[in-house]
């Protein structure tokens, strides 16, 4: 069979598994690239381009290209005959008409459209960790001994679009398919079996996954009458989707995606109409965002506030809640950033209020404690000892502070830069030139060091050498974000596990870290199911982080959030945080639930 194949931002082409693992490498975070393709944050966001074998297998599947965008009266006509909400989640060059839920390289998947045709069981509050989750499919879930399987009780009455029931086998079949097809298991879940008894689900695993409720529960469900025939799901182009939540495929042309409210959706929908925009950059984004031509975004946008917010600050707004921990990372395992005394002067001597107002553009604020944790989400999980003084991170460079780090570890001075020994600390940074925040965010950290007498260049790449340098090893500083989640388990494991070290296609640990100990650690801390247990089994890891430093925080990254109230209200805010904002799979439908016409 044909394999799908994605674009890199950098026009490379690669098998989907390359891809996956590409997108996994790079955190499930979106970076921001000027006038290209947007990846997004949350899950994984890729373009994808259908090869024409495909579009044969499929004659219903249709591509559209990057349409001119709709004008303000066409908009206003269209919102004549009901409330239209327009929203953007990333940008696309072409769009085919396939609405797989488990295709996350699909262009529906990148754009959101997804995420309001199918339904999981749960959802989660990316920008209030500990709020409690939203129950969708499921009504209530209860873990078994050990972690080692999950029961979920599904809700009643759930109808499917085409009329037919959404049944608990319809649930334990989707997850049975997770486990038979790994192309469409890509948080890898270890999943065992999955069996039901009336109105509940129990799904077992090979090891404890209390710390993976998120994933587990993110699942989208889908119909068994129809996946159990598609053979490999992975491969099927789901032209005329078949889901359970709020809205209906309606129609897709060169301008874009339409759906419409779903019937028999279980719930209230207040929005009859969602339309997706088809927008090739950021700049058209900002076009359609000035102009009241789109509602809603999610992009790291350059002048957005001079173009967007300041001329209409009644109607237009951002927010950006922080919900990931941005980082450079030393290749623990070369010269000379195996050294801790050279990570610690690195981390006294960057200034991370200048790395947020000018790399990024005043949108991610500085990293506040060393143990990396997003603060404050995520103040509740910060252990007693970190806490103290010495761990709380200064926004500002204090070369003075690193300078005494380093003539204390004897390193001396020579032509201006330290030496050890004879080996001069000559430090490279690297990151893909593309991503035009992180080349700022390494300028300004190379001036940093320098200035702390420590050789340092920035090295600005094309997204595939870089990808493939910080997957195999090859580098000695690099910048990168980290997973996000509900928990702090899916940073530190993200961070820390050493069974993510598999050159040359590692995905994630991209600081080469192999500490058995740590490993233990994380094992012990997936198996804690309380909030006391998971704070106690932290601990080590925080201090760890704090202290040894394999990774540096630098920034707290942000979910983007673009949006005008003029026709609906009900978004979400800081004062009412009940979903971080940015657009994107599968939070969408959160957020679109909530939004109420203001006429």
């Amino acid at each position: 069979m044909l394999r799908r194949r994605a674009l890199t931002k950098d026009g490379a082409c690669h098998t989907r598994a390359d891809h996956t693992n590409y997108m996994l490498r790079k955190g499930l975070r979106k970076r921001k690239v000027q006038d290209e393709m947007t990846l997004k944050t949350l899950k994984t966001r890729k373009l994808r381009l259908a090869s024409a074998a495909a579009v044969t297998a499929a004659a219903t599947a249709v591509m559209f290209a990057a349409a001119a965008l709709p004008s303000a009266s066409a908009r206003s006509a269209h919102a004549a005959a009901g409330a239209v909400l327009t929203m953007e989640s990333s940008p696309e060059t072409a769009v085919t008409q396939d609405f797989n839920p488990f295709d996350q390289a699909s262009g529906a998947y990148a754009m959101g459209v997804d995420s309001l045709i199918y339904e999981p069981l749960m959802q989660f509050d990316l920008a209030q960790p500990t709020h409690a989750p939203y129950y969708m499919i499921a009504t209530a879930y209860k873990w078994g001994s050990g972690g080692t399987s999950i029961t979920f009780t599904i809700r009643s009455g759930v109808k499917f679009s085409n009329g037919s029931a959404l049944t608990p086998t319809d649930v334990a079949d989707t997850f049975t398919l997770l486990q038979n097809n790994a192309d469409v298991n890509d948080a890898a879940i270890p999943i065992t079996g999955a069996t039901v008894s009336g109105q509940d689900v129990t799904i077992t695993f090979s090891s404890s996954q209390y710390t993976n409720l998120e994933n587990i529960a993110n699942t989208y469900i889908v119909p068994n009458a129809i996946w159990s025939t598609v053979g490999d799901p992975g491969k099927y182009v789901d032209a005329n989707p078949v889901g359970s939540g709020p809205y209906d495929f309606s129609s897709i042309t060169a301008a874009g995606i339409t759906l419409t409210a779903n019937p028999d959706y279980w719930g209230t929908v207040n929005v009859p109409t969602v339309e997706f925009p088809i927008y090739a950059s950021n700049t058209t984004v900002l076009s359609a965002l000035t102009s009241n031509t789109l509602d809603w975004a999610g992009n790291f946008i350059t002048g957005l506030k001079a173009a967007f917010i300041t001329p209409s600050p009644s109607t237009h707004h951002d927010w950006f809640p922080g919900t990931q921990t941005n980082s450079i990372e030393p290749n623990l395992t070369k010269f000379p950033t195996d050294l801790l005394p050279v990570r610690e002067a690195i981390s006294l001597a960057i200034s991370r209020a200048k790395i947020g107002a000018i790399g990024e553009a005043g949108l991610e604020p500085p990293a506040t404690n060393a143990s990396g944790l997003v603060l404050p989400g995520f103040a509740a999980d910060l252990a007693t000892p970190l806490k103290a003084k010495k761990y709380q991170l200064s926004p500002n460079a204090n070369p003075k502070a690193a300078d005494a780090v380093l003539n204390k570890a004897g390193y001396k001075l020579k032509g201006g830069y330290y030496y050890d020994g004879s080996k001069e600390i000559k430090l490279t940074i690297i990151d893909p030139a593309a991503y035009t925040d992180y080349a700022a965010d390494d300028a300004i950290i190379a001036d940093d060091l320098k200035a702390a007498h420590l050789d340092a260049t920035f090295d600005g790449l094309a997204v595939t050498a870089w990808s493939s340098d910080i997957a195999d090893g090859d580098f000695s500083l690099t910048q990168h974000w980290s997973n996000n989640g509900i928990v702090p388990y899916q940073f530190y494991n993200g961070w820390l596990n050493s069974k993510l070290i598999t050159k040359p296609n590692s995905a994630g640990n991209f600081e080469q870290l192999s500490n058995k100990t740590i490993d233990k650690e994380l094992t012990k801390l997936s198996s804690q199911s309380s909030p006391s247990g998971q704070v106690k089994a932290l601990t080590p890891l925080e201090e760890f982080v704090a202290k040894d430093l394999p990774i540096i925080p630098t920034v707290y990254g942000a979910a983007f959030d673009e949006y005008n109230s003029s026709d609906f209200s009900g978004w979400p805010t800081p004062s009412n945080p009940y979903e971080s904002g940015q657009p994107g799979s599968p939070q969408n439908e959160i957020v679109v639930l909530h939004l109420t016409p203001t006429s």
